[in-house]
């Protein structure tokens, strides 16, 4: 019975903690996801646009380049992307240079595409940590959102 509580204890942290990392991101009830048109880090002079994505539900990855969380995390997602298991577009925030962040991509082998974020970008979608995710359905409505580190496990569960 002891082992329960203790479980329980550990399950409502988990949950307040959740709570209080995405208290500030937009909202997953009847939220269409913000537009966007952001260059490709693969082909900076084209553009890529949410629109690209209707009809695939879709994680949006947002990063950073400096993030630690992120290194660890966004191989969960691209073994996920190579598998098929989910569509997924990564979008660099927070960089220096667009080299800081093709080595960031190259260091971990992504074939995702990678999006090059703004200002606008960050204030639209209400980043506020790294990395953040989000999914959106086929009509580009936002159904789910999160923030942290997530294993492979985690991302197929939140893109269900």
């Amino acid at each position: 019975m002891k082992s329960f509580f203790h479980y329980l204890a550990i399950l409502a942290v988990f949950l307040v903690v959740s709570w209080w990392q995405t208290r500030g991101l937009l909202s997953t009830e009847n939220s269409p996801a913000p537009y966007f048109s952001l260059p490709t880090l693969q082909q900076p002079e084209l553009r890529f646009s949410i629109k690209a994505l209707q009809g695939k539900k879709t994680v949006l990855y947002f990063f950073a380049p400096w993030c630690a969380v992120c290194r660890y995390s966004m191989p969960n997602l691209e073994k996920r992307y190579r598998d098929g298991s989910i569509n997924a577009v990564a979008i660099a925030l927070d960089y220096q240079s667009i080299a800081e962040v093709e080595a960031f991509t190259r260091d971990l082998g992504l074939s995702m595409p990678v999006l090059l974020g703004s200002n606008n970008t960050t204030s639209d979608y209400r980043i506020n940590g790294f990395p953040t995710y989000y999914v959106v359905n086929e009509e580009l409505m936002i159904i789910s959102r999160s923030v942290g580190y997530s294993t492979e496990l985690g991302l197929a569960v939140r893109s269900w």
